[in-house]
């Protein structure tokens, strides 16, 4: 992956300030319509939980969603909206462990199979998605909604903005300039701040300075990530030929393993870093994210996978990849190969004790007023 420099970001946002212009105008005239009480927003009754960011992905959502879904582990029934990206329609659905990422969306998907206890629904109307979950799961104790900052017409209990250690939204610009979708004056919506992907914890002063440069009040909690991997579940090949029936989690599986990574996500240098510093070889294909693969993409893997390294070795993707590659694996290239899914946790580095009482107790005392 090309990361640009200093120099052409600059003559990038130079170049494109017109049309930045025009967008930050539209922006600031639709907020305007929302803040002047023109266009409603409406505040369900449930226990809303809202996880998004300013710019264009990477910051790390589904893993934080799932972070706040083991939060709440005993506290029943819970339910997750998306958009669930790629889809083919918009209209509500509740997701299935059966379903597809086509019918689904990766993402939601992925969060099915990990919590298949959670009610997990996708809807591009969040207002209307959540009445239906409200009349299809009877006592709901909350929601938690994905990628929802932007969406003016829902007005969540709670919202918890992501921004990445290596590009918050301070020192980001609007698209087409930047990778900002919304204004940064956005993030005083925000009752919580978390910077995504650290590599280490910040001290004190360190932490003081990140909310400064963030602009965030005196009443907006910050917390500070990093990023942990689950041990890899590996699609087990039987020597005798037959088909692959189990998948297995194995911890040292890609300890001085070459690994031809392949990924179709936003942000995948913390996952390559990660596989470099414990496999063998790694080679990186990368795709757009949420790249829809097809048998080429898979032929094209195999091929290089007969090639690439000597000695043991082995396929790796991520979890939301392998979600949109369920359906089609069989009878493809890829059929046969051994192939290893990584899953990724946030881990909230500090104070991840309160962390988690702010969620709790936003969920308890909404639920007690009810």
């Amino acid at each position: 992956m090309i990361v640009p420099t200093k120099n052409a970001m600059l003559l990038r946002r130079i170049l494109l300030w017109p049309f930045t212009a025009l967008y930050g105008a539209l922006l600031l005239a639709r907020h305007a319509l929302y803040d002047g009480g023109l266009l409603k927003s409406e505040r369900p009754e449930v226990a809303t939980i809202a996880i998004g960011n300013l710019a264009l992905g990477g910051t790390g959502k589904t893993p934080m969603m799932e972070l706040v879904l083991r939060i709440l582990e005993g506290t029943a029934p819970l339910a997750t909206l998306s958009r669930g990206y790629g889809r083919a329609d918009t209209d509500v659905h509740e997701v299935l462990e059966s379903d597809t990422a086509d019918a689904s969306g990766d993402e939601p998907v992925q969060v099915k199979r990990k919590f298949p206890q959670v009610r997990v629904f996708v809807g591009a109307d969040r207002v209307k998605a959540i009445e239906h979950i409200e009349e299809r799961v009877v006592e709901v104790k909350v929601v938690l909604l994905d990628d929802a900052l932007q969406h003016r017409r829902l007005d969540a209990g709670l919202n918890i903005l992501l921004t990445t250690w290596s590009r918050p939204y301070c020192d980001d610009a609007l698209l087409p300039a930047g990778r900002l979708r919304d204004l940064p004056s956005r993030a005083k919506a925000a009752h919580v701040v978390v910077v995504t992907k650290c590599p280490a914890l910040p001290d004190t002063a360190e932490h003081a300075r990140w909310r400064a440069r963030l602009g965030l009040t005196e009443g907006q909690q910050s917390f500070f990530a990093g990023i942990g991997y689950d041990a890899p579940s590996i699609r087990v090949v039987p020597s005798d030929g037959s088909k692959p029936s189990e998948h297995r989690s194995d911890p040292g599986a890609l300890n001085r393993t070459n690994c031809l990574l392949f990924t179709g996500i936003a942000d995948p240098a913390p996952l390559v870093a990660h596989l470099r510093s414990i496999s063998g070889q790694v080679e990186h294909v990368a795709f757009s994210d949420h790249h829809p693969f097809t048998r080429t993409d898979l032929q094209r893997l195999a091929d290089r996978y007969a090639n690439f390294a000597a000695g043991p070795k082995m396929l790796v993707t991520t979890e939301k990849d392998a979600a949109r590659l369920s359906s089609s694996i069989e009878g493809s290239p890829l059929d046969g190969l051994p192939l290893a899914v990584i899953g990724m946790r946030t881990i909230i580095l500090n104070e991840p004790e309160r962390f988690a009482e702010l969620i709790r107790h936003h969920v308890t005392t909404h639920s007690a007023h009810r």
